[in-house]
């Protein structure tokens, strides 16, 4: 029988500090980032939210389209770290934009590893300006490059 996973906030805090919490996305400590952050599980999805910021738009008063594939990025290898236990790259990356997102308020993100195979995961997900609609869905191939008790140990 395999170990229980570590709680979400474990696991979270673990990557933050093997990442120095610089990341782009979801790095506390990076004064530009997305600050991506309240990770949790529910129900079979992994959520995690983000504050859209003005120096975050395209056209003007819109969420950049790369920024919301960088957030949609993220959340698919979250979806890979918590509900997989591992950590993963990207390989594949499709992405619809079905309307603009506005860059006031909270932004709602949702993932799910749909499947895997050896070291290869499907994962999808969605990003929601938190009206209950989607803007954007993404569906992507991740290649696992470590476990999460691998970078546990590390980080102690």
């Amino acid at each position: 029988m395999a170990e229980p996973a570590p709680p979400v906030a474990d696991i979270v805090d673990a990557l933050r500090r093997h990442t120095g919490d610089e990341c782009f996305a979801c790095g506390r400590s990076n004064p530009i980032g997305l600050h991506i952050d309240d990770f949790d599980i529910r129900g079979d999805d992994v959520v995690a939210t983000f504050a859209a910021r003005h120096d975050l738009q395209g056209t003007i008063g819109n969420l950049h389209g790369g920024i919301a594939a960088t957030a949609l990025d993220e959340i698919l290898v979250w979806a890979g770290i918590l509900q997989e236990q591992v950590l993963c790259v990207t390989g594949r990356l499709e992405l619809r934009y079905r309307r603009p997102v506005g860059v006031a308020g909270e932004i709602d993100l949702r993932a799910r590893v749909d499947e895997r195979r050896g070291n290869r995961l499907m994962i999808s997900g969605s990003l929601d300006p938190g009206d209950g609609s989607t803007s954007v869905t993404a569906k992507g191939l991740y290649l696992v490059s470590h476990t999460i008790a691998e970078i546990m140990e590390q980080t102690g």
